[in-house]
């Protein structure tokens, strides 16, 4: 162990009553102390209530503090803590001294008293504001630890920052740092300051707000969702007027090529558009005038050069492009995708494009990144922490802050922070009108914060029940296996109706997973064919089924199993208790978009139709699935970043759709940029040299409506998308399945009985294979009458008797 050091924080002030140290006996407990308060052993360490609290400090020995009054304590923690020789970590006694905060309205408030502006920051010696050029006083309420000031009406739309005096840890000393309002709604250009301004003011809604008539509500086992960029959508489309491409406001202009397409989705089946993060983030200049370009012709260079991903990473971070994964104010829209950044028009015009959204027959879901900030301490792109130091961050056992997420790890488990995320969400449904929600890293929020925002977010309106939820539950980091507390991870969400992401069909669709070192591992959808091991036949079907736990089958081995003993890295395979708890997809922003992941994967020689038509048998996987349905948008029509896999900086030229087939589909753009992608170089450089692999229009036309086709089959029928684990038992069964299936095809029947009126069973053949197949079905059954005029002309022949090769077939029929 390293010899102590007092800028580490290794005691954990637990409440009022407790100090927790490590158990090493390194630690000054000869005499302990904290400050100059006499701490007294207690020999049975933590109580049990304390270690339901703090899981992770189960070992450590407890220590009494003195009992001393609210101001005392309130005192005593403004300044400098030390105990037992090292720092003392406070968020588990600021939530218990504070706990009233946590009904506090925080943030801008207007209302017939006039104007409110709140800030939490109870250990500040002083906060002021700076409203403009004055500076006034602000009064604390020592019962919250709130430091609030009033107004009248004249404050509205001017703009302001907290000036706050605190000891801050990162340095040592007492600071006084001018931060803007966690809580803001509206912020001036480059987030310098937030702005007053009253949200229900007419002059921000955009015409036909008050009467937006939203598109019907979806159950969550029948959404199908397409995810975009605001940014990718329409950088490139040159039907967008100039000045709005790459805005809110490109999704107002019906006729564009990009609103056509989404349009002709929504009219198939697509019901959901999730759109990557929208709050204000770190890594784009607002004002496009402050923004670098590339400086060389991109085009012009050769499909395999590095010279692309160079020019791109020279500007990077100055450039028009980030995902937005790096939050700098979660509750107000990012001022580089409107028109103005300098005040509300950044309102106004995305309330706009939701509008045009549902206007088009889609729900609007907003990526959410709750989980992490991109800077913490007294970094100027930090706020939470020099507010409240050393609270709203989750801390490692010597005080360092956690960031498995990429950034500095928040802690929705600490009272505050989980409220922020509570009352942040709660203004995008309230306010913003927003259908849906999906959150990032979501197993490294507590389970409790995600149900605690299903319940207030059915309660925010009268439509509050339809809002989709869903997020990533991996389960890694300091908070991995429960470790904190019970996360919001895939098996731990199982039972609250609030969806995760489906790996377990994503790596068997694609082959490997989402960190393979080989990017040429096969799958089912990726060319394994008669080499498919049935074993992943029975991860295939288990997605296919939605994922459920107690989901039964005839597995590979001819024994009846469940989804939850069909293995998975030592995980059950199935996990999930009804079928709208998953989200089954094969792609998505991050990791290898689908056709490039193939590119990988498939054999170079592989005539560019029937790429096409392995990529749409990977679709089908997710469109014919019971649960939810999700596509990262442009997929459906080959979509390429030229095998980048996180092109999270990577520039417009790496990520922009590019909607006229005629400029093809990013495939051959240029090596990826190597700080991500360089040691698969050897991999991609012969394959972006290969023009073949360049889809022609028509082959991507082909593919585009092939899924439109799929979105159509599902949408003519109640047996995809079954509301419960006990629907998808009675009616879904792989009746071919067992020792004798043949590899690389799966048979899928569905029982509409009773519900469809048109037909009692479905057949739905996915052949993986590079031959056609015969598969020996009972009864009549004639193809699906979406399938008889198909853009891809081997299908509208094909029958149980000869499935076509790489593709899926649907049939239907009458009888059993």
């Amino acid at each position: 162990m390293p010899d102590l050091d007092p800028a580490r924080s290794f005691a954990v002030f637990v409440d009022r009553a407790t100090i927790a140290l490590p158990p090493e006996p390194r630690f000054g407990v000869d005499t302990p102390r904290l400050n100059d308060l006499t701490l007294t052993p207690r020999p049975s360490g933590l109580s049990p209530a304390q270690i339901r609290r703090f899981p992770h400090l189960r070992e450590y020995r407890a220590f009494d503090v003195p009992d001393m009054s609210d101001k005392s304590l309130s005192d005593l923690l403004r300044g400098p803590l030390a105990a037992c020789g090292t720092g003392v970590q406070i968020a588990g006694v600021l939530d218990d001294l504070y706990r009233e905060a946590a009904d506090a309205e925080l943030g801008p408030v207007i209302d017939e008293d006039g104007v409110r502006l709140s800030v939490w920051a109870p250990t500040a010696r002083d906060v002021a504001l700076e409203l403009g050029d004055e500076v006034l006083p602000m009064t604390r309420d020592d019962l919250t630890g709130v430091w609030y000031a009033t107004g009248d009406p004249t404050w509205i739309g001017r703009f302001y920052r907290y000036r706050v005096e605190v000891w801050h840890p990162a340095v040592g000393e007492v600071v006084t740092t001018g931060v803007t309002d966690p809580y803001s709604v509206s912020l001036a250009v480059g987030s310098t300051h937030s702005q007053l301004i009253d949200l229900s003011d007419p002059d921000l809604m955009p015409p036909g707000w008050d009467a937006l008539v939203k598109p019907p509500a979806v159950a969550p086992a029948r959404s199908q969702i397409a995810e975009v960029s605001v940014r990718d959508f329409s950088i490139l489309d040159a039907t967008v007027p100039p000045a709005d491409r790459g805005t809110y406001l490109a999704f107002t202009h019906p006729d564009t090529a990009g609103m056509r397409h989404l349009r002709s989705l929504a009219e198939a089946g697509l019901t959901h558009v999730h759109l990557l993060p929208v709050n204000d983030f770190a890594g784009v200049p607002d004002r496009r005038a402050d923004r670098a370009e590339p400086r060389c012709d991109l085009a012009s260079l050769p499909p395999d050069s590095a010279e692309q991903q160079r020019a791109i990473a020279e500007v990077a971070g100055r450039d028009g492009y980030n995902w937005g994964y790096d939050p700098w104010h979660w509750t107000v829209p990012e001022g580089s995708y409107a028109t103005d950044p300098d005040g509300p028009a950044r309102i106004r015009e995305l309330r706009a494009a939701i509008a045009a959204l549902n206007g088009i027959g889609l729900r609007v879901v907003l990526d959410v990144v709750y989980n992490h900030t991109v800077a913490d301490g007294l970094d100027r792109f930090s706020v939470l922490d020099r507010i409240v130091p050393g609270y709203y961050h989750r801390r490692l056992a010597d005080g360092a802050t956690a960031d498995s997420t990429c950034c500095a790890n928040t802690a929705p488990e600490h009272m505050m922070m989980g409220k922020l995320v509570i009352d942040s969400l709660l203004v995008w449904a309230r306010h913003y009108r927003v259908d849906g929600f999906r959150f990032d890293l979501m197993g490294h929020h507590p389970r409790a914060n995600i149900l605690e925002a299903r319940i207030r977010l059915d309660h925010v309106h009268d439509s509050g029940k339809d809002l989709l939820l869903y997020g990533e539950g991996w389960d890694f980091g300091e908070v991995a296996g429960d470790a904190r507390f019970a996360q919001a991870t895939q098996l731990n969400m199982a039972g609250t109706g609030i969806a995760t992401f489906n790996d377990r069909l994503r790596d068997a669709a694609r082959g490997g997973g989402a960190f393979a070192e080989d990017p040429g591992t096969r799958g089912f959808a990726t060319g394994l064919g008669a080499d498919t091991p049935l074993a992943v036949h029975d991860q295939i079907k288990v997605g296919l089924a939605g994922g459920l736990a107690a989901y039964r089958f005839t597995a590979h081995d001819g024994v009846e199993r469940s989804g939850a003993e069909i293995g998975y890295h030592g995980r059950p395979g199935g996990y999930a208790a009804a079928p709208g708890e998953t989200i089954n997809y094969v792609d998505a922003h991050d990791n290898e978009i689908l056709y490039d992941a193939m590119a990988f994967k498939l054999p170079r020689e592989t005539a560019a139709e029937d790429r096409a038509r392995m990529q749409v048998l990977a679709l089908a996987l997710v469109v014919l699935s019971q649960g939810a349905g999700f596509v990262a948008l442009g997929s459906e029509r080959l979509r390429s970043k030229s095998l980048d896999r996180n092109s999270y900086d990577s520039g417009d030229w790496f990520n922009q759709i590019r909607w006229d087939p005629a400029d093809g589909n990013g495939f051959g753009i240029g090596l990826p940029p190597a700080a991500e992608n360089a040691a698969k170089w050897e991999f991609a450089r012969p394959l972006l040299a290969d023009p073949a692999l360049v889809p022609g229009p028509e082959v991507i036309a082909t593919a585009a409506e092939r899924y439109r086709e799929l979105l159509r089959i599902r949408t003519g029928s109640p047996v995809f998308g079954l509301p419960t684990a006990e629907q998808v038992q009675r009616r879904v069964s792989f009746p071919l399945g067992g020792p004798g299936e043949q590899p690389g095809v799966i048979v899928m029947c569905l029982d509409g009985t009773g519900l469809d009126d048109r037909w009692t069973r479905h057949v739905v053949v996915f052949n993986a294979l590079a031959e056609p197949v015969a598969v020996p079905l009972a009864g009549e059954l004639r193809l699906h009458p979406v399938l008889i005029d198909s853009a891809d002309p081997v299908l509208r022949t094909a029958s149980p008797g000869c499935v076509p090769p790489r593709s899926v077939a649907v049939f239907v029929g009458t009888g059993t």
